[in-house]
């Protein structure tokens, strides 16, 4: 399996993890500020940008995402959805990698066309995850919740911090 799928799975299973140290009151909860988001909006959107670009096709069109509201509510529903990304995800070849592929987007002027390879969209993906992994982790830290992976929300090129030995 190409390392960019590789990566790309192991970025969305850390989505296991959070959603097996949630309890669905967690997962909703929108009272740590600035932004008053909850956990379950970001998971959400995560998983509705790859289910967007996990189909069939040339052309994706990433301002037509499903927005699945369960998944922003329940860590069960939240779950099988993760579970059917990495299914798909676990599908994908060296291959498809290398097509040639249009991106319908918003970037802040309207819709416009974007010319990728469908790596360079799992690319994306992938870092987009990431970003938002840091903003969860940001809301976690306010609810005061730990989970059981000390690199979530950080990207894998963050320096790590030295630790000194006496």
């Amino acid at each position: 399996m190409h390392a960019l799928i590789q990566s790309t799975i192991q970025t969305l299973q850390k989505s296991k993890v959070l959603l097996s140290s949630l309890a669905d009151s967690d997962l909703v909860n929108s009272n740590v500020g600035p932004y008053y988001s909850s956990i379950g909006t970001h998971v959400r959107h995560i998983f509705d940008f790859y289910d967007c670009i996990l189909i069939d096709g040339n052309n994706f069109d990433l301002t037509a995402r499903k927005r699945n509201k369960t998944v922003e509510t329940c860590c069960n529903a939240a779950g099988l959805y993760c579970d059917e990304l990495l299914n798909k995800l676990n599908q994908l070849g060296q291959d498809e990698l290398e097509r040639h592929v249009t991106v319908l987007d918003d970037l802040g002027l309207g819709t416009i066309e974007i010319d990728y390879t469908y790596a360079g969209l799992l690319a994306q993906a992938n870092s987009h995850t990431i970003h938002h992994y840091a903003i969860i982790n940001y809301i976690l830290n306010g609810l005061q919740i730990k989970i059981k992976d000390e690199t979530f929300g950080y990207n894998p090129t963050t320096p790590k911090p030295e630790v000194n030995h006496i």
